[in-house]
């Protein structure tokens, strides 16, 4: 069972979002899907209440109010956490995951946020045992723009693959109000996006994105 978590100290900064295109994706792939939404607001779950019926399943499970049960033979299992998970709940998180996705926004606030969290979330055993791999994603990234150049140089001061950056625009809102990811919408559309997009998908298909010992599926 692939095991794909997307987590950040601040909320705000694209959580939802990822975690719902990662879900939408491999659901399209024909994979057995599961969403299990972390956060009280419970946006993952109201995503998934927009989705059509038409559309590749993907099984959503509150993880807030239920202990978390996998049902047999998931295939793919997309983490959406709530912000500010920190110290032993922090530690406890990370033991589900293989793979952490973590979004950051060019801003200076989101950067020094980002800067206390990855080093806390360095210092997880998983995490420095190199049991569980991060990846960074730039998010809604205006590009040219001072704010982008920061977060440039923020990221590559860090040990972490980056590992795409997005674009700021209002195709991810659109698609979120039909309950579908940007690979669902039509494809003179989103382009770009998907096109952004790629890098993600490529890491977390490698071994790169995965513990040590463990094979990419």
């Amino acid at each position: 069972m692939r095991r794909i978590m997307v987590l950040n100290a601040k909320g705000g900064c694209g959580k939802t979002t990822i975690a719902t295109n990662i879900a939408s994706h491999y659901a399209k792939k024909g994979r057995n899907v599961v969403l299990a939404d972390f956060d009280p607001q419970l946006s993952s779950l109201d995503w998934l209440l927009k989705r059509d019926e038409n559309r590749p399943p993907i099984t959503g499970l509150d993880a807030v109010n239920n202990p978390l049960r996998v049902p047999n033979g998931t295939e793919i299992v997309v983490f959406d956490v709530n912000a500010g998970v920190m110290g032993r709940d922090l530690t406890a998180m990370v033991r589900r995951a293989e793979t952490i996705l973590l979004p950051v926004l060019p801003s200076p606030i989101d950067i020094r946020a980002g800067t206390k969290y990855i080093q806390e979330l360095l210092l997880v055993g998983k995490v420095s045992r190199d049991q569980t791999k991060i990846g960074l994603i730039a998010n809604r990234v205006k590009e040219n723009s001072t704010g982008y150049e920061r977060l440039q140089t923020f990221l590559k001061n860090l040990r972490i693959p980056i590992v795409a950056t997005l674009r700021d625009t209002q195709n991810y809102l659109r698609a979120s109000e039909r309950g579908l990811g940007i690979f669902d919408m039509r494809n003179s559309l989103v382009e770009h996006d998907v096109d952004q997009w790629k890098p993600i998908i490529t890491w977390l298909n490698s071994k790169k994105s995965l513990p040590k010992n463990k094979k990419a599926s």
